[in-house]
């Protein structure tokens, strides 16, 4: 079983049909953290393309420009909390400001290896965040949000 934002699903391994995303992004200011978080979605085909972006800044400007090309926005944002300048809460924040195109489109992953408590339940409280993942990112990660047919 998993447990996703507080919804109980039961996963059936067997004749599961799994697709590949078109596009993620990483949100890190850790080059070595994005780096291996890449790798490992690259090696188990979890997406076709990975967007990389070291700041919250960098991703909202992405995000920005694309707005408007459902094409070019990721499925999933895996983002880090703890960043200089633009935070995981203020990219939560201004991320509420996009339209309905990009809000219902990119799912919001915490990839995260902060522990503080008061943090982890503010943010997995957000709306937008549909989960919370200990780096560093796994396989059995991204197996698990496979199954969740996030």
């Amino acid at each position: 079983m998993l447990i996703i934002k507080g919804n109980l699903k039961k996963v059936t391994l067997m004749d599961t049909e799994v697709k590949t995303l078109d596009i993620v992004m990483l949100v890190d200011d850790n080059d070595t953290d994005n780096f291996i978080s890449k790798r490992i979605i690259e090696i188990t085909k979890f997406s076709h393309r990975v967007e990389v972006k070291s700041s919250g800044k960098g991703a909202l400007d992405y995000l920005k420009e694309h707005e408007n090309e459902p094409q070019n926005l990721p499925s999933i944002i895996f983002l880090d909390i703890n960043m200089p300048i633009v935070d995981g809460f203020v990219f939560l924040y201004e991320f509420e400001k996009f339209n309905e195109l990009v809000r219902n489109k990119c799912k919001v992953i915490i990839l995260s290896s902060s522990d503080n408590k008061r943090d982890i339940d503010k943010i997995v409280n957000n709306n937008h965040v549909i989960k919370f993942i200990t780096k560093p990112l796994t396989e059995v990660a991204l197996d698990e949000i496979k199954l969740s047919n996030i």
